[in-house]
């Protein structure tokens, strides 16, 4: 017992010392000269690396940041070093920065010095191919044909079908307690799908694509440990089941000669008939499995945190939402009560609804941070970003500063009668990196609204001003709601009633 006690002291010392050494020669390297070029300018011998910390040799500062909330962690340290410092997380030297000019200054003015950088678990298990893992000039192509798949035409198509999706998700809701956080991704996940897949996809594949996604999410953020039985190794098979899937959909299209018009269409297609100038085709069938799997990806969580949050907001603003429930029954008084279905011009009169959804964006800022890496040594502000480091612009930090949003921690919709200053509301990102589907995200929370105001009442049960990180911010436990239909009462106990006095809101 005494041998394997002092074996394991032995061990622990070891990776110590070499997690020091690694340590410092990043450090030192990140001393040193990198690579210039893309037009800017050498770091001058003056400048310095931004203030800050970078704790313990390799953990660095990652015990702090995940030991507390992630939001006063940042905080606290731009109140102590300012709106540029430096840290020390998952193993990698940072300097996160905090001010509008700097997230543009990294993602749109000088975003070739700054490539998307992921853990490699996180690639293998989306797919190396991803448009988010790439720049240059195939993510551009690439981006040019989700954005085709995205477009103004291609969304007024899906009004019916967003509708649909949002109809089917609040009925099986009526007269339950669900978690708001478990519905809403239900919700955006099919209307995910019905933007890959049109409406061709039978429901058999659907549940299989199902079945297959929810096993690669539960594995995506655990220890990428390879052992059998390990949740990534769950996902990792699962992964591999999506690949297949999506290849013999793939196979079936193009034995109908119907590749379709739809986001998966438009990938086959650019396959097919090639692109590039010396008449290479641009993506092959498993570039094209891995796209579609980080447009899954990108189109769930995201979305249905900020609906979680929407819900929340509402019911605790009650003469918003009065508000809201009157602009949305002008809108349904338009469909004739009901019974015509919802078009993109009706989505586009909803004025106070649309703002009441950009400040959820502000308040929630589910994207607290993106991460990006230097390629090179880079001058901002007299500060040194050595090549290698990883750079996060800070963007809840920026959403919740009273310099540019007076009382930012008010729930008000009305400051956003006048647009926001310049790159101090990045809700999707900012330059060519920026979400592709951010209208799509919209719509989806303007057809929810609709329909969840004008149909339904609603009640928190519980407590809802815990906040979970999962690794999205939402209220504890996904927000468990009692949903019931606005011809319906309900008393305290959850019982049906007829009498409108029970009504709880």
């Amino acid at each position: 017992m005494a041998f394997l006690f002092a074996l394991v002291v032995c061990i622990l010392v070891f990776l110590a010392v070499v997690s020091y050494v690694h340590y410092a020669r990043r450090r030192n390297a990140g001393e040193g000269q990198g690579g210039y070029g893309g037009g800017h300018e050498k770091p001058s011998p003056s400048s310095k690396l931004p203030p800050g910390s970078m704790g313990w040799p390799y953990l660095g500062e990652t015990l702090q940041l995940y030991s507390q909330n992630p939001n006063v962690f940042f905080a606290s340290k731009q109140k102590r070093y300012g709106e540029i410092f430096k840290t020390h997380l998952l193993g990698c030297p940072c300097v996160m920065l905090a001010s509008p000019e700097a997230a543009r200054f990294v993602l749109v003015k000088q975003a070739h010095l700054f490539k998307p950088t992921y853990p490699r678990s996180k690639e293998r298990m989306i797919g190396p191919s991803a448009l988010f893992f790439h720049q240059g000039e195939y993510h551009l192509r690439l981006r040019k044909l989700v954005q085709g798949a995205l477009g103004p035409d291609a969304l007024r198509a899906l009004v019916p079908e967003v509708e649909a999706a949002v109809r089917s998700t609040l009925a099986s809701w009526d007269g339950r307690v669900m978690s708001t956080f478990q519905a809403m991704k239900k919700l955006s996940f099919d209307v995910g799908i019905v933007m890959i897949f049109g409406g061709r996809l039978d429901e058999r594949r659907k549940a299989e694509l199902r079945k297959n996604y929810s096993i690669v999410e539960k594995g995506y953020n655990s220890f990428p440990n390879s052992l059998p039985g390990t949740l990534y190794h769950k996902a990792m098979q699962a992964r591999r089941r999506l690949q297949g899937v999506l290849s013999d959909i793939m196979r079936e299209r193009r034995e109908r000669g119907e590749p379709g018009s739809d986001l998966l269409g438009c990938l086959m297609q650019s396959a097919s008939r090639g692109g590039d100038d010396d008449g290479a085709p641009l993506l092959s069938d498993e570039q094209v499995a891995d796209n579609i799997i980080g447009v899954l990806f990108a189109a769930q969580d995201t979305t249905a945190s900020v609906l979680t949050w929407i819900v929340k907001y509402l019911h605790d603003n009650p003469k918003l939402l009065e508000a809201v429930r009157a602009e949305q029954a002008a809108v349904r008084e338009a469909t004739d009560g009901g019974r015509r279905p919802l078009t993109w011009a009706h989505t586009r009169s909803m004025a106070l609804t649309h703002r009441v959804i950009l400040e959820s964006l502000r308040m929630a800022s589910v994207i607290s941070f993106t991460f990006r890496e230097a390629v090179a040594d880079v001058e901002y502000k007299g500060f040194r970003i050595p090549k290698g480091w990883k750079v996060m612009p800070l963007f809840r930090n920026i959403h919740h500063n009273p310099d540019y949003f007076q009382d930012p921690h008010k729930f008000d919709p009305s400051r956003f009668q006048v647009a926001p200053r310049p790159n101090t509301f990045l809700p999707f990102g900012n330059g060519v990196h920026a979400c592709p589907g951010n209208e799509l995200a919209k719509l989806e929370m303007l057809v929810l609204i609709h329909h969840l105001v004008t149909g339904y009442r609603w009640e928190i049960v519980g407590s809802s001003d815990e906040v979970e990180y999962s690794p999205f911010p939402v209220p504890k436990d996904g927000l468990p709601v009692r949903l019931w239909r606005e011809n319906r009462t309900v008393d305290r106990k959850g019982c049906e009633s007829d009498n409108v006095e029970d009504i709880i809101v």
